[in-house]
């Protein structure tokens, strides 16, 4: 795409943008932090996009549909992201470029939706001791006694998360045992079928305190803003992002599979919570055995 048309479809697609967002705040769906600047937000973004390929090493900008551009681009700005900030990534399934949500962007998010100061994971390791009251089904008051000798990655049992309120408000607790933690990374498409636990040497492997404290985070911040009275559009499509990933997904896997060509592509490893934890190159047979060593998530 020459540089010129490229410019064209930036500014047509920004206009675009900044109309359909003008429109929420316009009818009270939107409303957008005093210190967020959508145009600021989408020139970062434009220079992310320069650097997004597909797995055939092509500019995303060349093979990415208008629409999906767009709506990549509007997902980011209702829900007051910046990629600069590392709240978010742009990824290419097929011809079909998206928007994912990062672990800090899910953070910011919840904090702007909830009013939350703060939000903290924590692990739980063999040997610790945990108590807490269960009031209608919601976790209160957990009393968490750790002795130092129990810090263990290979004996982690669990974790949870509390999003913190101010004041005189309730504070909300997630808590999830091992077992549910690994059963969320097993979701990844890079985890093999009859794998139970990561693989040695991966991410989830290394850092395993890390990623389950992100995990129970993730789901802690998307259960509290699910049960907040916030009706706006930007709850509206911090929920749609898991769907259309799997719709993507889907679309990008007909795709390959209608193509029986032998290439070189780039595996992107994304998180359960929308972060890029590794990037390499293997060789896919389209429609023969799938690669084998691959690294879950």
């Amino acid at each position: 795409m020459a540089n010129n048309e490229l410019v064209l479809q930036q500014k047509q697609i920004a206009d675009s943008v900044e109309k359909k967002v003008s429109l929420f705040v316009k009818e009270g769906q939107l409303d957008l932090p005093g210190d967020y600047s959508p145009g600021n937000a989408m020139r970062s973004a434009w220079l992310k996009l320069q650097e997004v390929q597909t797995k055939d090493y092509k500019p995303a900008l060349e093979v990415a549909t208008k629409d999906s551009v767009a709506n990549a681009l509007l997902s980011m700005v209702v829900q007051g992201l910046n990629p600069e900030k590392n709240q978010g990534y742009f990824i290419m399934y097929g011809s079909k470029l998206t928007f994912q949500r990062s672990y800090f962007g899910t953070m910011a998010v919840t904090k702007r939706v909830t009013g939350a100061t703060d939000i903290v994971g924590q692990v739980i390791y063999e040997g610790d001791d945990v108590t807490y009251d269960l009031t209608n089904g919601t976790i209160k008051n957990l009393v968490h006694k750790q002795k130092f000798g129990n810090i263990n990655k290979d004996k982690i049992i669990g974790a949870y998360a509390t999003v913190v309120m101010p004041d005189e408000k309730e504070n909300h607790i997630e808590l999830m045992t091992f077992e549910e933690i690994t059963a969320a990374w097993s979701q990844s498409k890079m985890w093999g079928k009859d794998q139970k636990a990561p693989k040695a040497g991966s991410t989830h492997d290394k850092f395993a305190q890390e990623m389950a404290k992100k995990t129970v985070i993730n789901r802690a911040c998307k259960n509290f803003i699910n049960s907040s009275d916030d009706s706006s559009v930007m709850t509206e499509f911090f929920n749609k992002q898991s769907d259309e990933i799997k719709e993507a997904e889907v679309a990008e896997e007909v795709e390959e599979k209608a193509n029986t060509e032998y290439f070189e592509a780039h595996y992107t490893e994304v998180n359960e919570d929308g972060e890029i934890i590794n990037h390499e190159e293997k060789p896919v047979h389209e429609n023969n055995e799938a690669p084998t060593e691959q690294d879950p998530f």
